[in-house]
């Protein structure tokens, strides 16, 4: 009589959970916010031309790799403060489970990989990718302790991803996208400042000394600040960018970029959201219905006319 296989010895479950916990360390929802990078791919009409689609997924694979090295640099600096944060307190380095040597390591590693795969791709994209890590450091030890600026330096982060998109595929980039792309980022940053204020209270100096520079008021005059001009410039880009159809079309997308606003204002105001957009965005239905209904018509309306 033989016996019965095993569901899996216990080293393969071990090396699973392993395996589950530093991929949750690297924070793979928010790569979400790399997807920046194919704007240049989809406004300059090369979305369905095979080889630029993927030089500009190796593009964002590359963003993705530093920009998780970041996450854990973040997590060791933070471990403290993070510590003392209701939900950050999970987190793998935060819990103990990875340690900070895991951490440097493993960060080590993404970024010995993704800058000469960046290279390999193209030497200016290559750049923007080494001024995305330094900035991201910078921000990590010290810009995040400054009022304003903080959220500014992750607004940076955003355009660089933006520009990064462009100069992989060597195509000239609208001023609009960055304008776009830095007020959208402000709105965000500014609501999940909001959120973090809202949420820790009278302890969120201890988490981030910044924070008591902060009030609710306050971040409520940036976010209306940043939301209102991030219509206005999105509108304004509709009609008067020259690589738009000259039929105006594209001014029929304004109302999902409106929608997609006032959601966010209401998830911020009604349900107690902002403080993970990208969590946000997965999860909330009319959100994500709002904006691939932007994408789906953006797309239609410039490829119909090219």
């Amino acid at each position: 009589m033989t016996d019965e296989p095993s569901h899996g010895s216990r080293p393969d479950v071990e090396l699973r959970s392993i395996l589950i916990t530093v991929v949750v360390a690297l924070r793979p929802k928010q790569w979400t916010k790399n997807a920046v990078v194919f704007a240049a791919l989809v406004f300059d009409h090369k979305l369905f031309e095979a080889s630029r689609f993927f030089v500009t997924l190796g593009a964002f694979i590359c963003f993705c790799l530093a920009s998780s090295a970041i996450y854990l640099i973040n997590d060791i600096n933070d471990i403290s403060s993070d510590r003392l944060h209701p939900r950050k307190r999970h987190r793998p380095i935060a819990s103990g489970v990875v340690s900070r040597s895991a951490g440097w390591g493993i960060s080590g590693l993404l970024v010995a990989v993704s800058l000469p795969f960046a290279l390999w791709l193209r030497m200016e994209f290559a750049a923007v990718i080494v001024g995305y890590l330094m900035l991201m450091v910078g921000y990590t030890f010290w810009l995040k302790h400054l009022v304003i600026l903080d959220v500014f330096a992750i607004a940076a982060g955003f355009v660089l991803r933006a520009a990064g998109g462009g100069l992989v595929l060597t195509v000239p980039i609208s001023p609009w996208l960055y304008v776009c792309t830095v007020l959208l980022a402000l709105f965000l940053g500014f609501g999940k400042r909001r959120h973090e204020l809202q949420l820790l209270s009278s302890d969120a100096a201890d988490h981030r000394r910044n924070l008591e520079e902060y009030s609710v008021e306050l971040l409520d005059h940036f976010i209306l600040i940043t939301a209102s001009a991030t219509v206005m410039a999105y509108s304004l880009y509709t009609f008067t960018s020259p690589n738009l159809p000259t039929n105006h079309a594209m001014m029929l997308t304004i109302p999902f970029v409106v929608y997609a606003i006032f959601r966010y204002l209401f998830l911020i105001h009604r349900r107690d959201g902002g403080g993970s957009p990208e969590q946000l965005l997965l999860t909330d239905g009319p959100l994500l219905a709002g904006i691939t209904a932007w994408g789906l018509l953006a797309v239609g309306i410039l490829y119909s006319a090219s």
